[in-house]
């Protein structure tokens, strides 16, 4: 925690753009995944690790991308 700290905004990597945002459960551990969903490889690409809500909120906030309206 910083008091002077500057929020970075990264920008989506190049090869995910258009790509969605999709949250994976490990089916062993139950372990939480977030990152850009690839269809043509089925894979998450930029993965990081999703503990609670503030992970999420967090993921979204680094790349300066909306969050969806909830349903």
């Amino acid at each position: 925690m910083g008091l002077f700290t500057k929020k970075v905004i990264k920008k989506i990597p190049p090869e995910c753009e258009g790509m969605e945002i999709r949250i994976q459960s490990s089916t062993c551990t139950g372990e939480k995944t977030i990152g850009f969903y690839s269809r043509s490889t089925r894979e998450l690409m930029y993965t990081e690790l999703v503990r609670d809500q503030s992970d999420i909120d967090g993921f979204y906030e680094k790349y300066g991308i909306a969050k969806p309206e909830k349903k």
